[in-house]
């Protein structure tokens, strides 16, 4: 495709095969777009609290209601399982909720008396127009982690979603428009390109979820203006001895669910060299278990798959366990991947220092708890992380010593709007969910009066 063609073939990730054309968005649209939420924003943000909720839980109610044709959209575009799919349609809703009533507590410092002769008072205001660039991973799921902060604080959002999951982020433009109003929420389908265009447009920040090379590209472009980045994770997990019998299994249906393409799924284990062996054996036996096709979908798309088989192949690991690929009749051209299990690996193995973004596990060696922990802090990013052990003493100090801006202990991935989620280094800043997140869409202005004008 050149660059300035206004159309793009997606195909279907379970079977390769074409499943529709869209209209990448280029500089009228991105223009258009960003003026529409432009003339939207004062009235949104002039709405009191209580009826900014009341919008934001009807949208909610909305995407319940239509919950099969978001499940539909979802798996159009990423193939995954239905009940990821539906999980999905589920936490966004209950992230919209969430927000709607986070909005309405008062989150500000305190007023009063701070001057002598002075009463001063802090009022949080929206930014204005937010340009929100979603991936495909989790194209409705991490649309709603950066809308429903943005729209809450009073914010109007342009959402342009990734090349090859458009599906979601369209249907939320047209349920946003029959609940919160029109042009509150804007979707502007399209490409890299697309996003370019939009940061250059006139909005007022910028949140994206994305590459490392691409939040670079985001802050050169969008210079002084508010940045939100969540990058790559290549996240480490630290197995000790006395890890709880589960581990293993756990491990591993984290790094298949959503076949691995998560930012914060598992990706490097790290062990004691005299728990090494058990390490490998379990999670070998704990993947032979899942099969792609039938406990997992596929990866999302032909760049991502060749990707993910350049690192396989350029892997050194001398030990590796590969499961099975199982895919539905008609779907064996899909980007099915299998999970695998890569150890006996050098500490510069590209398996190791590159974010597979796949349902991929590396084990290492360390040779005492120290060492562990220097390992998974030794890449540069520095999002989530885990660790398992079961002496309550340890497993506290490891979580403190990791550098993380998430740590789970004998658990992975499990996430909750009351929480917030951001990342270190070069897994970018700014915080998604929890009542933290409004404040990456708001701005303070200090208040100060003087009583005694006598």
């Amino acid at each position: 495709m050149s660059q300035n063609a206004l159309t793009q073939h997606l195909t279907d990730p379970r079977t390769g095969q074409e499943r529709l054309s869209v209209t990448v968005g280029r500089a009228a649209d991105t223009r258009a777009a960003v003026a529409a939420a432009r003339g939207a924003q004062p009235t949104w943000a002039r709405l009191t609290p209580r009826e900014r909720a009341r919008r934001l839980l009807r949208f909610a109610d909305l995407i319940e209601e239509q919950s099969a044709s978001y499940v539909l959209a979802e798996q159009a575009g990423t193939g995954k399982p239905t009940a990821e799919a539906q999980g999905e349609v589920e936490n966004c809703a209950d992230l919209l909720r969430f927000y709607a009533g986070a909005q309405r507590a008062d989150t500000a410092p305190a007023a009063g008396r701070r001057i002598s002769d002075r009463e001063s008072w802090v009022r949080w205001e929206p930014i204005g127009v937010v340009a929100a660039i979603v991936p495909w991973n989790y194209p409705l799921m991490m649309a709603a982690w950066r809308i429903a902060p943005a729209l809450a604080a009073g914010n109007t959002v342009v959402l342009k979603p990734a090349l090859t999951t458009p599906d979601t982020a369209l249907l939320l433009a047209r349920d946003a428009a029959r609940t919160l109003g029109p042009d509150v929420l804007v979707t502007v389908p399209g490409d890299r390109d697309t996003g370019r265009l939009l940061v250059a447009e006139d909005v007022d920040a910028v949140a994206f979820t994305g590459s490392e090379a691409g939040g670079q590209d985001v802050v050169t472009r969008a210079a002084l203006r508010r940045v939100s980045l969540e990058l790559g994770g290549n996240c480490p997990v630290l197995v000790l001895p006395d890890a709880p019998a589960d581990t293993y299994e756990a491990l591993v249906r984290a790094v298949t669910y959503n076949a691995g393409q998560s930012c914060a799924a598992p990706a490097r284990v790290i062990t004691l060299r005299e728990n090494y062996d058990r390490v490998v054996d379990g999670l070998a036996k704990a993947m032979g278990d899942r099969r792609a096709g039938v406990d997992f979908g596929p990866l999302n798309n032909a760049d991502q798959a060749a990707r993910h088989d350049r690192i396989i192949a350029s892997s050194g690991a001398g030990v590796e366990h590969v499961a099975g690929i199982a895919p539905p009749p008609g779907q064996e051209n899909g980007y099915w991947r299998p999970g695998r299990v890569l150890a006996d690996l050098a500490p510069d193995d590209p398996a190791v220092l590159e974010e597979v973004f796949g349902p991929v596990l590396t084990v290492q060696a360390a040779d005492d708890v120290e060492e562990a922990v220097a390992l998974a802090n030794s890449v540069r990013q520095a999002l989530a992380a885990s660790v398992w052990g079961s002496d309550t003493a340890t497993v506290l100090t490891v979580a403190d010593g990791l550098n993380a801006g998430e740590v789970w202990v004998n658990c992975h991935l499990d996430q909750s709007p009351e929480l917030p989620h951001g990342g270190r280094g070069s897994s970018g800043h700014g915080t998604d969910m929890s009542v933290l997140a409004l404040t990456e869409y708001q701005r303070p202005k200090t208040v100060t009066v003087r009583l005694d004008t006598h």
